[in-house]
């Protein structure tokens, strides 16, 4: 049975924030130190947040590595876009996730990556709810949105030749054992629901309606705080006028479908409105979450930047095969350019988040960011061991800078599940078990 801290009420927690407001909008603003609802608030007081961010069919082995610590700690090339981040990141070694053994390959592998439950075969589907699930659970009223579930890839249907529901491929976050949360593929539709954009609205600027609050605010702050300001009505409007291009690709899309009696979510990209470079699309949804974390719409969000058995195409990268095919060939040059560019997803939102002030720190320094895979290796669908990637220090209650490594530990004190109870615990949500783990990750 599990036992949370008592959760403020959405109003007490609204108390401590400053809003602009406008027609048929509140915006949450970042940290600012002249205005009193913020500035006088001690640094403990600043949200823990938490995001997951998966990577589907395994690493480049070979070059996921990392050793020594801080800013002399070394990384292997899968990991080099975080070498400006090595102060603030984790990298894990040796945990793994006890029920996607021995289970065949792909579905039963990756259905329970945040759960760590056994999953059944069959029609029927059932796991477990997710970290990201339980953490809205108990701390998600405290926000507009209890969390963001996120993709860059449509679901797919259907079954494995394992028996295993492809389901179990497409999503990584789950409110019941039976149910995953639906997930959001269309950067706009994303926008929109961070600022409750409906309608009309949505034809509306958010920066417009709040004008004339905004402007006023501007008169009474710190000039320091003015050009936090500016930057951040700017990081804003910049993302909007990105969503608002994809919402005229997504409604374009919409009519196809109607016209060819067809679903969309059927229709490959780009005609299913997606974007066609999904450069631009993951990092749209990169910048979607840091304004729900940087404007407390949300502290939970999970990103599913490629599914399981994935069909993505990397030209850009002259990657010739897809994805999952790629996977197969894990030790090429060709896919270490692919795990690095997958680890740049991870290294440009913990960034964003590290840019923003917050208190007397960063944002990034009030939350964990989780970057992982079901596989360690695609090859050999090898999934003895998880590559993970923490970044973030959870207001100091996760220290950074360190490579932490249990593959030698036994099985009993590698558990993925006993991550996810230490981290649990950080952000004030005590439970005895979660999956296959009932104690903690020892020297976390």
């Amino acid at each position: 049975m599990g036992r949370s801290e008592q959760a403020p009420s959405r109003a007490s927690q609204a108390s401590r924030r400053a809003f602009l407001r406008g027609v048929g909008v509140t915006m949450a603003l970042p940290w600012l130190e002249s205005v009193p609802v913020w500035g006088a608030a001690p640094s403990s007081a600043c949200p823990k947040r938490f995001a997951a961010l998966f990577m589907g069919c395994g690493v480049n082995p070979t070059n996921w590595w990392a050793k020594g610590s801080g800013s002399e700690m070394e990384l292997g090339r899968c990991l080099e876009p975080l070498a400006p981040l090595k102060a603030k990141i984790n990298v894990v070694n040796g945990l793994f996730n006890k029920h996607a053994l021995g289970v065949g390959i792909h579905p039963g592998q990756t259905g329970n990556i945040l759960s760590g439950a056994a999953l059944q075969k069959g029609a029927e589907l059932k796991g477990g709810i997710s970290v990201d699930q339980m953490l809205a659970k108990h701390i998600g009223e405290q926000t507009v949105q209890p969390s963001m579930v996120l993709g860059c890839e449509q679901p797919i249907t259907g079954y494995h030749e394992t028996n295993f529901s492809m389901a179990y491929s497409s999503h990584i976050s789950w409110q019941t054992a039976t149910s995953p949360v639906p997930m959001e593929v269309y950067p706009s539709l994303a926008f929109d629901s961070l600022f409750d954009n409906r309608g009309s609205k949505r034809n509306q600027s958010i920066l417009d309606r709040v004008q004339e609050e905004a402007v006023g605010l501007s008169r009474t702050v710190s000039a320091g705080d003015r050009a936090k300001l500016d930057e951040y009505l700017t990081s804003v409007r910049e993302v909007e006028k990105r969503a608002a291009s994809m919402r005229r690709d997504k409604e374009s899309a919409d009519e196809r479908a109607r016209d060819r009696g067809q679903p969309v979510v059927m229709m490959p990209r780009p005609d299913n409105g997606l974007p066609e470079d999904i450069r631009e699309h993951m990092r749209l949804m990169c910048d979607i979450i840091a304004l729900g974390f940087q404007t407390d719409k949300t502290r939970i969000a999970t990103l599913l930047l490629c599914r399981d058995i994935s069909g993505l195409f990397y030209p850009f990268l002259d990657v010739r095969s897809a994805h999952h095919s790629a996977s197969h060939d894990d030790r090429s040059e060709s896919y270490v350019r692919v795990t690095q560019y997958y680890v740049q997803q991870l290294a440009y939102l913990a960034s964003r988040l590290d840019a923003m002030s917050e208190g007397e720190g960063t944002v990034l320094d009030n939350t964990c960011l989780l970057f992982t895979n079901s596989l360690w290796s695609g090859s050999k669908h090898d999934a003895t061991k998880v590559p993970l990637v923490l970044a973030g220090g959870l207001g100091g209650t996760l220290e950074t800078g360190r490579v932490l490594d249990y593959a030698e530990k036994g099985d009993g004190n590698r558990k993925l599940c006993s991550l996810y109870l230490s981290l649990m615990d950080r952000m004030g949500v005590t439970v005895d078990r979660f999956g296959d783990a009932e104690t903690r990750l020892a020297a976390l």
